[in-house]
């Protein structure tokens, strides 16, 4: 066994009901006196209270997905003009994403309180738009240098938003197996994330308000963003970014749509992480013969009533042709299969209409009628 690992520094405050007290604490401690405050108006209350004892210098809740640059261009100026000292994000990734564009042009130091399990908070990743294309880089200025994890932020997002958002959590598990670092340790966070995440969203299907399920939906989104800063980005996430970019496509429903296929045109590669995998998503052999991990990933997304079609949320029918030249330019050289333009071409023709991702008994691909 050989391998290096780097582990991310970062505080973490987990505890329900407990968000504004520890956003609190936090900026004490971070001796973060003026920070500039990056929330909905749906969350300005948390802000209000967890800000209390400080001067925020400037409030900021003009937000878009996939993180426009000439909004961070707006968002950099006002910080700088304002005299912040700090950034406090309250929100989900679109949220966290500016903030992490304001620190890396700024230097400061961000407090992000997720309300979603987008995983961003837990990353040393940023990502901007700019006409169409998403660029995205890494640099430890964007890492939060602490998070605050409270179920009680994500309890009132809406069934479907959760599992689209979960689910998105869940591809950076699978994308951390054989990303290009990919090693043991973040093997094992990713594996013991993917595990949390499919209990937790099965919980939250039959109770949305689940304390427990919320709880561990957090906690398992987290590890999943902790492995996935350290593995790096695999083939699902350059297609779903270069999806985003050119089509303004929702991220989490995106990742959700597309992460079944890409299971299913890797793990015939790689049949001992499918197998471990597999175990994880809750797949059992007894009375049913091998379970594979594409099957058990199948059998989620029913339970959960999973998003399953590009088409659903506006990838326009020639959408394929039109990226996966570009798609092809990123896809890392460390993906378990050689990826050519036929197999993305039909990779994304089956995402685009829902076709179920299987497997036959030989480990080949085979499309389904479209769902």
């Amino acid at each position: 066994m050989e391998f290096t690992h780097t582990t991310l520094g970062q505080r973490v405050r987990f505890g329900t009901g407990h968000a504004a007290e520890h956003l609190r604490s936090e900026l004490s401690e971070q001796g973060i006196s003026r920070p500039m405050v990056i929330v909905s108006d749906r969350d300005r209350p948390l802000a209000d209270a967890g800000t209390a004892d400080t001067k925020p210098s400037v409030w900021w809740s003009d937000i878009a997905q996939h993180v426009p640059v000439q909004l961070v261009e707006r968002a950099t100026t006002a910080a700088r003009d304002s005299g912040a000292d700090g950034v406090v994000c309250i929100g989900g990734g679109s949220i966290t994403g500016l903030a992490k564009a304001v620190a890396l042009h700024t230097g400061l130091a961000i407090i992000s309180v997720p309300t979603t399990y987008a995983g961003s908070e837990a990353t040393n990743v940023w990502g901007m738009t700019e006409n169409g294309v998403k660029t995205t880089g890494v640099d430890d200025r964007v890492l939060p240098a602490a998070v605050i994890y409270d179920a009680e932020l994500v309890r009132g997002l809406p069934t479907e938003l959760a599992m689209a958002s979960g689910l998105n959590a869940l591809a950076h598990c699978v994308d951390s197996l054989w990303a290009p670092r990919a090693d043991p340790i973040n093997r094992a966070l990713s594996l013991e994330a993917a595990g949390a995440l499919s209990s937790a969203l099965r919980g939250i299907a039959v109770d949305s308000g689940d304390t427990e399920s919320l709880e561990k939906a957090l906690y398992g989104s987290y590890l999943a963003g902790v492995a996935f800063a350290s593995a790096g980005s695999g083939l699902h996430h350059k297609i779903c970014h270069v999806l985003g970019g050119a089509f303004d496509l929702p991220h989490a429903q995106t990742h959700a749509v597309v992460l079944p296929h890409v299971l299913a045109f890797n793990a015939p590669a790689v049949p001992d992480l499918a197998a471990r995998l597999a175990v994880a998503l809750g797949a059992t052999a007894a009375g049913q013969g091998e379970v594979t991990a594409v099957a058990a990933l199948n059998e989620l997304y029913s339970a959960v009533d999973a998003p399953n079609r590009l088409s659903d949320i506006g990838f326009p029918d020639d959408g394929a042709e039109l990226v996966v030249d570009r798609i092809l330019e990123v896809v890392p050289p460390s993906n378990p299969t050689p990826v050519t333009r036929s197999a993305l071409l039909s990779l994304l023709a089956a995402a685009r209409v829902g076709a179920p991702a299987i497997l036959d008994d030989a480990g080949s691909r085979v499309e389904g009628d479209a769902r």
